[in-house]
Protein backbone atom coordinates (compact mmCIF):
# COMPACT_ATOMS: atom_id res chain seq x y z
CA UNK A 1 0.00 0.00 0.00
CA UNK A 2 1.48 3.33 -1.06
CA UNK A 3 1.99 6.17 1.39
CA UNK A 4 -0.45 9.06 1.39
CA UNK A 5 2.08 11.90 1.73
CA UNK A 6 5.51 12.03 0.10
CA UNK A 7 8.14 14.75 0.27
CA UNK A 8 11.31 14.86 -1.79
CA UNK A 9 13.97 17.42 -0.94
CA UNK A 10 11.32 19.82 0.38
CA UNK A 11 12.90 23.20 1.14
CA UNK A 12 11.39 26.52 2.16
CA UNK A 13 13.39 29.73 2.58
CA UNK A 14 11.84 33.02 3.69
CA UNK A 15 13.52 36.18 2.40
CA UNK A 16 13.88 39.12 4.78
CA UNK A 17 14.56 42.67 3.70
CA UNK A 18 17.94 43.79 5.00
CA UNK A 19 18.59 40.49 6.78
CA UNK A 20 19.78 36.98 6.06
CA UNK A 21 17.12 34.62 4.65
CA UNK A 22 15.52 32.19 7.09
CA UNK A 23 15.65 28.51 6.14
CA UNK A 24 12.44 27.09 7.63
CA UNK A 25 12.57 23.65 6.00
CA UNK A 26 15.77 22.11 4.67
CA UNK A 27 15.61 19.17 2.29
CA UNK A 28 12.93 16.98 3.87
CA UNK A 29 12.53 13.49 2.43
CA UNK A 30 9.50 11.79 3.95
CA UNK A 31 7.02 9.05 3.15
CA UNK A 32 4.17 8.83 5.64
CA UNK A 33 0.52 8.11 6.24
CA UNK A 34 -1.54 4.94 6.09
CA UNK A 35 -5.31 4.52 6.48
CA UNK A 36 -6.39 3.88 10.06
CA UNK A 37 -3.15 5.20 11.62
CA UNK A 38 -2.03 8.31 13.50
CA UNK A 39 1.32 9.80 12.49
CA UNK A 40 2.86 12.22 14.98
CA UNK A 41 4.77 15.14 13.50
CA UNK A 42 6.99 16.42 16.29
CA UNK A 43 9.61 19.10 16.75
CA UNK A 44 10.58 21.98 19.04
CA UNK A 45 8.96 25.37 18.53
CA UNK A 46 10.31 26.90 15.33
CA UNK A 47 11.41 23.54 13.94
CA UNK A 48 9.45 23.95 10.69
CA UNK A 49 6.41 21.76 11.41
CA UNK A 50 3.74 24.29 10.43
CA UNK A 51 5.70 25.48 7.38
CA UNK A 52 5.97 21.86 6.22
CA UNK A 53 2.23 21.36 6.66
CA UNK A 54 1.50 24.57 4.73
CA UNK A 55 3.66 23.35 1.85
CA UNK A 56 1.92 19.98 2.02
CA UNK A 57 -1.50 21.66 1.70
CA UNK A 58 -0.46 23.97 -1.13
CA UNK A 59 -0.89 27.05 1.06
CA UNK A 60 2.66 28.19 0.37
CA UNK A 61 5.05 27.33 -2.44
CA UNK A 62 8.27 25.52 -1.49
CA UNK A 63 11.55 27.06 -2.56
CA UNK A 64 12.73 23.69 -3.85
CA UNK A 65 11.72 20.06 -3.82
CA UNK A 66 8.19 18.68 -3.94
CA UNK A 67 5.37 17.37 -1.80
CA UNK A 68 2.55 15.14 -2.99
CA UNK A 69 -0.71 13.98 -1.40
CA UNK A 70 -2.43 10.95 -2.90
CA UNK A 71 0.01 11.30 -5.79
CA UNK A 72 -0.97 14.90 -6.63
CA UNK A 73 1.63 17.67 -6.48
CA UNK A 74 0.73 19.92 -3.54
CA UNK A 75 1.69 23.11 -5.40
CA UNK A 76 0.21 22.53 -8.85
CA UNK A 77 -2.48 19.88 -8.45
CA UNK A 78 -3.77 20.02 -4.88
CA UNK A 79 -7.25 20.86 -6.20
CA UNK A 80 -7.46 17.33 -7.58
CA UNK A 81 -7.32 15.78 -4.10
CA UNK A 82 -8.66 18.60 -1.90
CA UNK A 83 -11.91 16.74 -1.30
CA UNK A 84 -9.94 13.86 0.25
CA UNK A 85 -8.08 16.08 2.76
CA UNK A 86 -9.37 17.80 5.88
CA UNK A 87 -7.08 20.11 7.83
CA UNK A 88 -6.88 22.47 10.78
CA UNK A 89 -3.77 24.63 10.60
CA UNK A 90 -4.88 27.68 12.58
CA UNK A 91 -7.34 28.45 15.37
CA UNK A 92 -10.91 27.72 14.24
CA UNK A 93 -12.61 30.72 12.61
CA UNK A 94 -16.37 30.67 13.16
CA UNK A 95 -19.18 33.19 13.52
CA UNK A 96 -19.32 33.68 17.30
CA UNK A 97 -23.05 34.43 17.53
CA UNK A 98 -24.11 31.53 15.30
CA UNK A 99 -24.71 28.08 16.69
CA UNK A 100 -22.22 25.32 16.06
CA UNK A 101 -24.74 23.63 13.76
CA UNK A 102 -25.36 26.81 11.75
CA UNK A 103 -21.63 27.44 11.34
CA UNK A 104 -21.20 23.94 9.95
CA UNK A 105 -24.27 24.32 7.71
CA UNK A 106 -22.78 27.46 6.16
CA UNK A 107 -19.54 25.61 5.45
CA UNK A 108 -21.48 22.70 3.99
CA UNK A 109 -23.37 25.07 1.67
CA UNK A 110 -20.08 26.54 0.43
CA UNK A 111 -18.84 23.17 -0.79
CA UNK A 112 -22.17 21.67 -1.80
CA UNK A 113 -22.51 19.17 1.04
CA UNK A 114 -25.96 18.19 2.36
CA UNK A 115 -26.95 19.23 5.87
CA UNK A 116 -27.28 15.59 6.84
CA UNK A 117 -23.49 15.56 7.07
CA UNK A 118 -23.65 18.33 9.69
CA UNK A 119 -25.53 16.10 12.11
CA UNK A 120 -23.18 13.22 11.36
CA UNK A 121 -20.00 15.11 12.16
CA UNK A 122 -21.51 16.72 15.26
CA UNK A 123 -22.13 13.22 16.53
CA UNK A 124 -18.61 12.10 15.61
CA UNK A 125 -17.05 14.88 17.74
CA UNK A 126 -19.56 14.52 20.59
CA UNK A 127 -21.36 17.84 20.11
CA UNK A 128 -24.75 16.57 18.97
CA UNK A 129 -26.38 17.88 22.19
CA UNK A 130 -24.67 21.28 21.97
CA UNK A 131 -25.03 21.92 18.25
CA UNK A 132 -27.76 24.48 18.84
CA UNK A 133 -25.67 26.58 21.25
CA UNK A 134 -23.77 29.64 20.07
CA UNK A 135 -20.11 29.20 19.21
CA UNK A 136 -19.01 31.86 21.72
CA UNK A 137 -20.59 29.81 24.54
CA UNK A 138 -18.33 26.85 23.78
CA UNK A 139 -15.30 25.97 25.85
CA UNK A 140 -11.94 25.92 24.06
CA UNK A 141 -12.12 22.15 23.83
CA UNK A 142 -15.56 22.31 22.25
CA UNK A 143 -14.36 24.91 19.75
CA UNK A 144 -11.50 22.61 18.79
CA UNK A 145 -13.89 19.70 18.35
CA UNK A 146 -16.21 21.83 16.20
CA UNK A 147 -13.22 22.73 14.02
CA UNK A 148 -12.49 19.02 13.59
CA UNK A 149 -16.16 18.49 12.71
CA UNK A 150 -15.76 21.13 10.00
CA UNK A 151 -12.69 19.34 8.66
CA UNK A 152 -14.66 16.07 8.61
CA UNK A 153 -17.59 17.45 6.61
CA UNK A 154 -16.04 16.22 3.35
CA UNK A 155 -15.52 12.76 4.90
CA UNK A 156 -11.81 13.02 4.00
CA UNK A 157 -9.36 10.14 3.80
CA UNK A 158 -6.60 12.22 5.42
CA UNK A 159 -7.05 14.56 8.40
CA UNK A 160 -4.20 16.97 9.25
CA UNK A 161 -4.28 18.59 12.69
CA UNK A 162 -1.77 21.23 13.79
CA UNK A 163 -1.59 21.37 17.62
CA UNK A 164 -5.21 20.23 18.15
CA UNK A 165 -4.88 20.11 21.96
CA UNK A 166 -3.05 23.43 22.35
CA UNK A 167 -4.37 25.35 25.36
CA UNK A 168 -6.74 22.62 26.51
CA UNK A 169 -7.07 21.56 30.14
CA UNK A 170 -6.33 17.91 31.08
CA UNK A 171 -9.95 16.85 30.53
CA UNK A 172 -10.00 18.51 27.11
CA UNK A 173 -6.70 16.88 26.17
CA UNK A 174 -8.08 13.46 27.12
CA UNK A 175 -11.21 14.11 25.04
CA UNK A 176 -9.08 15.15 22.06
CA UNK A 177 -6.94 12.02 22.40
CA UNK A 178 -10.04 9.84 22.44
CA UNK A 179 -11.50 11.63 19.42
CA UNK A 180 -8.28 11.22 17.40
CA UNK A 181 -8.22 7.49 18.18
CA UNK A 182 -11.87 7.09 17.18
CA UNK A 183 -11.30 8.85 13.86
CA UNK A 184 -8.35 6.57 13.11
CA UNK A 185 -10.41 3.53 14.07
CA UNK A 186 -12.90 4.67 11.42
CA UNK A 187 -10.17 4.05 8.83
CA UNK A 188 -8.89 7.56 8.23
CA UNK A 189 -5.23 8.54 8.19
CA UNK A 190 -4.26 11.32 10.59
CA UNK A 191 -1.18 13.53 10.64
CA UNK A 192 -0.98 15.30 14.00
CA UNK A 193 1.54 18.02 14.78
CA UNK A 194 1.99 18.52 18.51
CA UNK A 195 4.46 19.38 21.24
CA UNK A 196 2.56 17.32 23.85
CA UNK A 197 4.79 14.28 23.74
CA UNK A 198 3.10 12.23 26.46
CA UNK A 199 -0.20 12.50 24.60
CA UNK A 200 1.39 11.65 21.27
CA UNK A 201 2.89 8.54 22.82
CA UNK A 202 -0.60 7.37 23.78
CA UNK A 203 -2.19 7.89 20.38
CA UNK A 204 0.45 7.60 17.62
CA UNK A 205 1.41 4.59 15.54
CA UNK A 206 4.34 6.31 13.77
CA UNK A 207 6.37 9.42 14.52
CA UNK A 208 8.50 11.90 12.59
CA UNK A 209 10.80 14.29 14.46
CA UNK A 210 12.24 17.38 12.78
CA UNK A 211 14.48 20.10 14.18
CA UNK A 212 15.68 23.33 12.57
CA UNK A 213 13.84 22.30 9.41
CA UNK A 214 15.72 19.02 9.04
CA UNK A 215 14.56 15.46 9.42
CA UNK A 216 15.95 13.92 12.61
CA UNK A 217 14.23 10.53 12.67
CA UNK A 218 11.07 8.82 11.45
CA UNK A 219 9.55 5.42 12.08
CA UNK A 220 7.30 3.39 14.33
CA UNK A 221 6.77 4.49 17.91
CA UNK A 222 8.89 1.58 19.15
CA UNK A 223 11.69 2.57 16.76
CA UNK A 224 11.69 6.17 18.00
CA UNK A 225 11.60 5.05 21.63
CA UNK A 226 14.75 3.00 21.01
CA UNK A 227 16.64 6.32 21.12
CA UNK A 228 15.46 6.99 24.68
CA UNK A 229 18.14 4.95 26.42
CA UNK A 230 17.69 2.21 28.99
CA UNK A 231 14.46 1.60 30.85
CA UNK A 232 14.32 3.22 34.29
CA UNK A 233 13.93 1.65 37.72
CA UNK A 234 11.34 3.21 40.03
CA UNK A 235 11.21 2.22 43.70
CA UNK A 236 8.28 2.93 46.03
CA UNK A 237 9.00 3.37 49.75
CA UNK A 238 7.48 5.37 52.60
CA UNK A 239 10.66 6.92 54.04
CA UNK A 240 11.88 8.13 50.66
CA UNK A 241 14.53 10.65 51.75
CA UNK A 242 16.22 8.16 54.09
CA UNK A 243 16.18 5.52 51.34
CA UNK A 244 17.79 7.94 48.90
CA UNK A 245 20.54 8.53 51.46
CA UNK A 246 21.14 4.80 51.89
CA UNK A 247 21.32 4.20 48.15
CA UNK A 248 23.62 7.17 47.61
CA UNK A 249 25.93 5.94 50.39
CA UNK A 250 26.11 2.58 48.59
CA UNK A 251 27.08 4.29 45.34
CA UNK A 252 23.70 4.01 43.64
CA UNK A 253 22.36 7.24 42.20
CA UNK A 254 18.80 7.93 43.38
CA UNK A 255 16.51 10.88 42.78
CA UNK A 256 13.06 11.85 44.09
CA UNK A 257 10.09 11.58 41.77
CA UNK A 258 7.09 13.96 41.97
CA UNK A 259 5.27 11.35 44.05
CA UNK A 260 6.42 11.64 47.70
CA UNK A 261 6.99 7.88 47.92
CA UNK A 262 8.81 7.25 44.62
CA UNK A 263 12.51 7.17 43.77
CA UNK A 264 14.12 7.07 40.35
CA UNK A 265 17.20 4.83 40.56
CA UNK A 266 20.22 5.08 38.24
CA UNK A 267 20.50 1.36 37.50
CA UNK A 268 19.71 -0.79 34.50
CA UNK A 269 16.45 -2.67 34.97
CA UNK A 270 18.21 -6.05 35.16
CA UNK A 271 20.10 -4.88 38.26
CA UNK A 272 17.02 -3.70 40.15
CA UNK A 273 17.34 -6.51 42.72
CA UNK A 274 20.38 -4.68 44.09
CA UNK A 275 18.12 -1.86 45.23
CA UNK A 276 16.08 -4.23 47.38
CA UNK A 277 19.22 -5.80 48.88
CA UNK A 278 20.97 -2.55 49.74
CA UNK A 279 17.89 -1.04 51.38
CA UNK A 280 16.95 -4.21 53.28
CA UNK A 281 20.45 -4.46 54.75
CA UNK A 282 19.82 -1.07 56.35
CA UNK A 283 16.29 -1.89 57.54
CA UNK A 284 14.39 -0.15 54.73
CA UNK A 285 11.80 -2.18 52.86
CA UNK A 286 10.21 -1.37 49.52
CA UNK A 287 6.49 -1.46 48.90
CA UNK A 288 7.05 -1.54 45.16
CA UNK A 289 9.76 -1.85 42.52
CA UNK A 290 9.14 -1.60 38.80
CA UNK A 291 10.85 -1.03 35.50
CA UNK A 292 9.49 2.02 33.69
CA UNK A 293 9.72 1.97 29.94
CA UNK A 294 11.81 4.67 28.29
CA UNK A 295 9.53 7.38 26.98
CA UNK A 296 8.96 9.21 23.72
CA UNK A 297 9.88 12.40 25.54
CA UNK A 298 13.31 10.98 26.47
CA UNK A 299 13.88 9.90 22.89
CA UNK A 300 12.79 13.30 21.59
CA UNK A 301 15.19 15.13 23.92
CA UNK A 302 18.05 12.83 22.98
CA UNK A 303 17.40 13.15 19.26
CA UNK A 304 17.02 16.94 19.29
CA UNK A 305 20.06 17.44 21.52
CA UNK A 306 18.11 18.94 24.43
CA UNK A 307 18.52 16.10 26.90
CA UNK A 308 20.58 16.71 30.07
CA UNK A 309 23.74 14.59 30.28
CA UNK A 310 23.04 11.21 31.94
CA UNK A 311 24.53 10.63 35.39
CA UNK A 312 27.52 8.27 35.46
CA UNK A 313 26.64 4.67 36.19
CA UNK A 314 27.61 3.72 39.69
CA UNK A 315 28.91 0.43 40.99
CA UNK A 316 27.86 -1.20 44.25
CA UNK A 317 29.93 -0.92 47.45
CA UNK A 318 32.20 1.84 46.20
CA UNK A 319 33.62 -0.03 43.20
CA UNK A 320 34.77 1.71 40.04
CA UNK A 321 32.11 3.17 37.81
CA UNK A 322 31.00 0.77 35.09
Amino acid sequence: MSAIVEMNGLRKVYSRRGAEPVVAVEGLDLILGQPGTVHGFLGPNGSGKTTTIRCMLGLIRPTAGASTIFGADSTTAYHRVAARVGAIVENPKMFPNFSGRRNLALLADLVGIGHGEVDRVLEVVGLEDRGGDSFDSYSLGMKQRLAIAAALLKDPDLLILDEPANGLDPAGIAEMRSLISEIADDGKALLVSSHQLAEMELVCDDVTIINRGKLIETGSLDHIRSFAGADQVVATIENRDEAIGVLTEAGIGAHPRPSPTEILVDLDAERSVEVTRVLAEQGHYLSGLRSERATLESAFLNLTGDAPPPPPKQAIDGGAPS
